[in-house]
């Protein structure tokens, strides 16, 4: 009996099993060239917690990014410091940016890489407005014979703020084992460094002109807390951005929500003072709702939403009301403060250009006093006749008198009344009875 176990036994050994090391899970690869912003950081947050369900091998990021937002940017080191799966940043290809928001993004990588061409650094903190506050040099440039001056509120503030950051990046470096000095410059002094500059002082850890060439100098690295990469063999899965992704991020741009805004409000409005639904109600509606849905993904300040669709309305009215240019003027105000508010950005690269406000808001000015000089306001000025030159003139309808709608007379739209209260379809021809208080009183010509 004992030699037939033995020979099962053997049997059994003699069976090629499962190897005694588990199968290496794919490398997902994530392309991110864009601002840092709620669209990109749910891009990237997502996909690194995927990858630890599926058991990746590791996460590939190609970066290259002008910075973004803060809050954004915090939740990617986050989740970047935290993650179970190693992820390798890589700037690339040559000329490709690590600028601000991406200086901490690639220092929390458990590998940072570098194309030759590449830049880092520029992690300078802004102030709401988008000017740079003044730099601050770090503790091995102050002169302890100085006295510090009594800092104004303004500056207290830039400096707890630039303070706090310059210690968030000196952590960052000093879990990933980069230099933590550099780290603290980049932020307090702006100071950016080439591909070469960044591996000789520890601020990356590789070079690479090529996803292969990293994939390749990848394989066999050990990683700071003794784990080794292999990614021979191993199968790659891209998982760039969906098209809702793409479309978010491409309405991320502040200025370009700006544009459709203005667009979507003042089509509207031409809609409104046409006869009939037509262009301006098509584009004004979809530039309006593109407008909304960019919003939902930049902080603004509702103040200023606010103030932007007051001054529009202040214009309106103008247009019906007789002041001579005092609510267009305050329109125009309330337009102004809206738009340098809108927006809470402190990033000067993602910021509301003054020359796209400027200029959107005189096109848009000078469009209602065209509209009040030439349009809408003659019905309530005297014609150079008087008011018997408009009596028995013909007219077409072209907004149903029912009993009140539009015509047209002599190139111009008035507001009339039916004088029996009977509806008149459009496109028929009227004949004006008499004028009250800037309101044509007409019937239907026989």
């Amino acid at each position: 009996m004992q030699w037939v176990l033995v020979l099962l036994a053997g049997i059994a050994l003699s069976i090629p099993g499962q190897s005694q090391s588990p199968a290496q899970g794919p490398i997902h690869i994530l392309t991110l060239k864009a601002s840092i912003n709620p669209v990109t950081k749910d891009y990237l947050v997502h996909n690194i917690e995927r990858a630890e369900r599926e058991g990746a091998t590791l996460v590939l990021i190609q970066l290259d990014t002008p910075g973004g937002l803060v809050s954004s940017t915090k939740d990617i080191v986050d989740a970047m410091l935290n993650s179970k799966v190693p992820i390798v940043v890589w700037v690339g290809p040559a000329g490709a940016w690590a600028a601000s928001a991406g200086t901490f993004i690639t220092m929390a990588a458990h590998v940072a890489v570098m194309a030759h061409g590449a830049t880092i650094g520029a992690a300078h903190p802004v102030n709401i407005d988008g000017s740079s506050p003044s730099e601050q040099p770090t503790p091995e440039e102050k002169d302890p014979s100085q006295e510090e001056k009594p800092k104004e509120s303004g500056d207290a503030v830039t400096q707890k703020v630039t303070n706090f950051t310059a210690e968030w990046a000196r952590e960052i470096a000093k879990v990933r084992g980069r230099d933590p000095d550099w780290a603290e410059a980049a932020v307090r002094s702006s100071v950016t460094a080439g591909w070469e500059e960044a591996l000789n002082k520890k601020i990356i850890d590789l070079v690479a002109d090529s996803q292969e060439e990293l994939l390749t100098k990848l394989n066999g690295y050990l990683l700071s807390d003794g784990r080794m990469l292999i990614t021979e063999r191993v199968p790659l899965k891209n998982l760039p951005m969906s098209w809702r992704e793409q479309l978010l991020n491409y309405l991320a741009d502040p200025n370009l929500v700006y544009i459709l805004l203005m667009i979507g409000i003042y089509g509207l409005i031409y809609e409104f003072l046409s006869p009939t639904i037509g262009l301006g109600f098509i584009l004004g509606g979809i530039s309006l709702l593109l407008a909304f849905l960019g919003l939902q993904v930049l902080p603004i300040n509702l103040v200023g939403l606010a103030l932007i669709f007051f001054g529009v309305l202040l214009m309106i009215l103008d247009v019906f009301t007789p002041t001579h240019g005092i609510l267009t003027t305050g329109g125009v105000l309330s337009l102004l403060v809206g738009s340098f508010t809108l927006f809470e950005i402190p990033d000067a690269n993602l910021q509301l250009s003054m020359w796209n406000i400027l200029a959107t808001v005189g096109v848009v000015a000078a469009l209602f006093v065209f509209i009040a000089s030439k349009g809408l306001l003659a019905q309530r000025r005297m014609p150079v006749t008087g008011i018997e030159g408009m009596i028995g003139t013909m007219g077409v309808v072209k907004e149903e008198l029912n009993p009140r709608g539009r015509v047209l007379v002599k190139g111009e739209y008035w507001w009339a009344t039916s004088a029996d209260g009977q509806p008149i379809r459009n496109g028929e021809e009227v004949v004006i009875e008499r004028v009250e208080r800037g309101r044509l009183l007409v019937h239907r010509h026989s």
